[in-house]
């Protein structure tokens, strides 16, 4: 098998998981219980937060467990819109973000909130001073992802959040899980940070929100306490401790990995380069995502072809929707290249070895399907 699709979602490390099945088997009890068993299951908790808090920089009392971005970017959005709408009902993102963030403005706008979307340059960069023009006064929110996960753009969300320290009464979210363990954040001028646990060799089913302490939230779920008042719900400790695992594990070596990710890249490309295809990534994007697009080929019959050698990419990102892919045409500006596009995602668990096959069998099917369509 030939995997190529990490940002859809990584492997578990198998630390991470024999982490995840020491707690599960050892710590039994309600990290809320009063009694011994519930006090060191919240020990541990307690642990596994510092650890995350520690490597990101933020607080402790900043970092509040969900069950996974999705979740965390809901809460952020809706908890700031909800509880500051008094201030503004005037909202702002960019068409490169995850669809659970793209869904949610859509759902605000029904609410009442109006909704603007940041220019991009040509290579998919938030134009800073265009941003600059559309705050108003009335303006709570602006959500601007760091990394996209189809074409792979970085986004500065560290000067885009000075330059929003100026309006005091609008605060910045940014969904960090394309960044995490590839990319290192500075999360000083981030209000609200969004990410999954299962995007960097941890386990699917949880992830966080980082929230700096003087934000109020409007809770999503409410009843029952929890590690936090802003999200009720039993804490899940065997995955809150294997999350700080894979984090930790994640920025080990970071250096290493990256230099690895990079020059598979450039490999890749070099490769690509040759063939009759669009490469619609840039240099302004991560080196872990490679976006192209086919000419003449629907993406969906290059990825069933591919898969009958047991070698795995991806279209538009696993959660988005409709028939083509709105961050490929926010970079490209054209609809067919956005409706023909697909992704390959590396890792430095990822070889040249896997590379050579993926571009030998890819343009295999290149041809053929050249020949078929004609």
């Amino acid at each position: 098998m030939i995997y190529l699709d990490y940002s859809a979602t990584t492997p578990v490390d198998d630390r991470v998981l024999d982490t995840f099945v020491k707690v599960t088997r050892d710590y039994i009890g309600n990290p809320n219980s009063l009694h011994e068993l519930g006090v060191e299951a919240k020990k541990l908790i307690d642990a596994s937060t510092k650890q995350i808090a520690d490597i990101l920089r933020v607080k402790e009392s900043e970092v509040i467990y969900t069950s996974g971005a999705s979740e965390a970017n809901n809460m952020a959005i809706k908890g700031i819109c909800f509880k500051y709408k008094n201030r503004g009902k005037h909202i702002i993102t960019t068409t490169l973000e995850h669809s659970s963030v793209l869904e949610v403005f859509k759902y605000l706008e029904s609410e009442g909130f109006e909704v603007s979307y940041a220019k991009l340059d040509e290579n998919g960069v938030v134009d800073i001073d265009e941003l600059k023009k559309i705050i108003r006064d009335d303006t709570i929110l602006v959500s601007i992802c760091s990394v996209n996960s189809e074409v792979g753009v970085r986004q500065p969300v560290e000067e885009i959040g000075l330059l929003l320290k100026d309006y005091p009464k609008l605060y910045f979210h940014s969904d960090v899980t394309q960044s995490i363990g590839k990319e290192k954040v500075d999360f000083t001028n981030i209000d609200l940070a969004s990410f999954s646990g299962q995007k960097f060799y941890g386990m699917k089913g949880v992830g966080c929100l980082i929230k700096k302490e003087t934000i109020i939230l409007e809770s999503l779920i409410h009843g029952g306490k929890s590690t936090t008042v802003f999200r009720s719900g039993t804490p899940a400790t065997a995955l809150i401790v294997s999350l700080a695992k894979a984090m930790r594990l994640a920025y080990e070596n970071y250096e290493e990995k990256r230099r690895k990710v990079s020059e598979l890249n450039k490999y890749l490309i070099d490769g690509l380069s040759k063939l009759n295809i669009d490469i619609n990534s840039n240099d302004k994007c991560i080196p872990h995502i490679v976006n192209l697009s086919l000419r003449n080929i629907k993406s969906e019959t290059m990825l069933h072809a591919l898969e009958k050698d047991n070698i795995y990419i991806s279209t538009q990102t696993a959660c988005s929707q409709g028939n083509y892919s709105l961050a490929v045409f926010s970079v490209t500006n054209d609809k067919e290249k956005a409706s023909r596009s697909i992704r390959i995602s590396l890792s430095h668990l990822t070889t040249k070895e896997e590379i050579d096959k993926f571009i030998e069998i890819f343009k295999n099917n290149l041809d053929k399907l050249n020949i078929l369509d004609k």
